[in-house]
């Protein structure tokens, strides 16, 4: 997609970690020195004592945002964007990510490139979540994963599924990974689902530590939806690894691709594959 003229970025650090307050405002003066403006999530300031910008009033005054922390924080604020269609790149403090991948010392030439737009945004697809709970909509989104599970370390989960109103599958075990292919390196490799190129736009669905040798992961082309029940009195419904909801006995879930995508931006040289290597070992 063709690049905007990036004027403003807003940042948001990592939550609880306030020795990055230096690091902001290093941030702040490479952005600076190329003519870019720079706001801080009111969440973040108030870690660091710096007055911040309220987040929905971030994403609508600015160009793109910036995270400085790990994936974890990069797919917190995807999520919490992603209303407001906006651009998103990950500085990493500590190690490489999957999703942040930009580091401190590369900050100078990579803000460069974005100043005069030689840079890329891939676009990636995003689970659109519904539960129905007593006739009641709650919808979420999700960027790596939905994971419908047991409520419990003791009990084995049934989850019956459906694929465009059609009997599926019913899972019997610790539960089922629903991963789109950001999410494909995260919990869903750890339960043996496949690594999927990021750009595609299907997802999976992995059963956990299933009881019957013969669920398998399934790859779902993205147009299709689906839904899950169960005849257990409880699950959990966990969002990313970062939100949980209680899911009873009569609720339904219902997930599909959504319609809008995340949007991240790269260097135009960046290869996932690379980072597959750095992070996996991949091939060697």
């Amino acid at each position: 997609m063709k690049n905007s003229n990036i004027k403003k970025v807003g940042v948001v650090l990592r939550p609880s970690t306030p020795e990055l307050k230096s690091s902001f405002f290093e941030i702040k003066e490479v952005f600076s020195k190329y003519d870019i403006e720079t706001y801080l999530d009111s969440i973040s300031g108030g870690m660091i004592d710096v007055m911040g910008m309220e987040f929905d009033l971030l994403c609508k005054q600015c160009d793109a945002l910036v995270t400085l922390g790990g994936d974890g924080t990069l797919i917190s604020a995807v999520r919490r964007s992603f209303d407001y269609n906006i651009p998103i790149f990950g500085i990493y403090a500590g190690s490489l990510g999957f999703l942040a991948d930009v580091s401190m010392d590369e900050l100078d030439e990579f803000v460069q490139n974005l100043a005069c737009g030689n840079y890329r945004i891939d676009e990636r697809s995003v689970l659109e979540a519904t539960t129905i709970k007593d006739g009641q909509e709650i919808k979420v989104h999700a960027f790596n994963d939905i994971v419908f599970t047991r409520p419990s370390i003791s009990n084995m989960i049934h989850v019956e599924t459906l694929v465009d109103n059609k009997a599926f599958n019913t899972y019997y075990g610790d539960g089922v990974i629903v991963s789109t292919p950001t999410g494909s390196t995260a919990y869903n490799l750890s339960a043996g689902g496949p690594v999927l190129f990021p750009l595609t736009k299907v997802f999976t669905l992995t059963p956990i530590c299933p009881h019957s040798l013969t669920q398998r992961p399934v790859v779902l082309p993205g147009e299709f939806s689906i839904e899950m029940k169960t005849s257990d009195a409880k699950a959990l419904i966990i969002v990313d690894g970062q939100d949980m909801h209680e899911f009873e006995q009569g609720d339904s879930l219902h997930i599909k691709l959504s319609g809008n995508y995340a949007k991240l931006i790269h260097r135009n040289e960046f290869n996932y594959f690379d980072v597959l290597k750095e992070k996996l070992g991949w091939g060697e």
